[in-house]
């Protein structure tokens, strides 16, 4: 099931969409879906977790994934990582670019560490129990989608009952590809012109390290 709005909608604040995103996940949980565990991609998408972890009496967690930049635009990415190394590449722009496998080999290194990390402190390890779940994976939105495909491409690798995505926005064809990896999507939001997520909200200030270790200790 996929239910995305295409529109350019704009929300309020983190929590406000949230909250729509709740409303929308109700009409689609049953009590087959059970257990259920939210995971958040910080430190956006915590805020976005937390409520609907909370609204749904459910398990929240986070993951990271870290983006890979080419050598000369790291803001290009040439694909994503997550903690245990799995990358999932954008394989059009490498061979265009002719990127090597060791520059990959070596940013792939670096990624995973500074994921660790993050790990560490957020939630005290890296060690994940998913089996069997109904995972929510939860962001404060979609850009390039290079980050959420890797989530979702090590998610799979934890033999869930199933994965569902909610997010408020995210550009049309990046919802389109992403809705193909998933059981169930909710995109709130999907407009053709897209520059980048916090355009679509009133108020989208940065979430400290700070906010995020308040939430994550409610769940522990």
């Amino acid at each position: 099931m996929i239910n995305i709005n295409q529109d350019n909608k704009r929300f309020e604040n983190r929590e406000a969409a949230a909250v729509l995103l709740v409303n929308e996940l109700k009409k689609i949980i049953d009590k087959k879906d059970y257990p259920i565990t939210v995971l958040a991609i910080p430190r956006g998408g915590i805020v976005l977790g937390d409520i609907i972890a909370s609204s749904l009496n459910v398990k929240l967690d986070i993951i990271i994934s870290k983006k890979i930049g080419s050598p000369d635009n790291t803001e290009l990415a040439i694909g994503a990582v997550t903690h245990d190394g799995s990358f999932f590449p954008n394989e059009e722009i490498i061979e265009k670019l002719g990127i090597s496998q060791e520059y990959i080999k070596n940013q792939i290194s670096s990624k995973v560490k500074e994921i660790e990390t993050r790990l560490n402190k957020f939630r005290g390890d890296d060690s994940y129990d998913l089996k069997n779940n109904t995972l929510i994976l939860v962001d404060d939105g979609i850009a390039t989608g290079a980050t959420t495909f890797a989530a979702i491409k090590w998610l799979r690798n934890q033999n869930p009952k199933k994965i569902i995505l909610a997010v408020p926005v995210a550009p049309r064809d990046t919802a389109n590809l992403v809705s193909k990896l998933v059981d169930k999507t909710i995109i709130l939001s999907t407009p053709l012109i897209f520059f980048a997520v916090g355009e679509f909200y009133d108020n989208f200030s940065e979430v400290t390290d700070n906010q995020v270790l308040d939430i994550m200790s409610k769940y522990r």
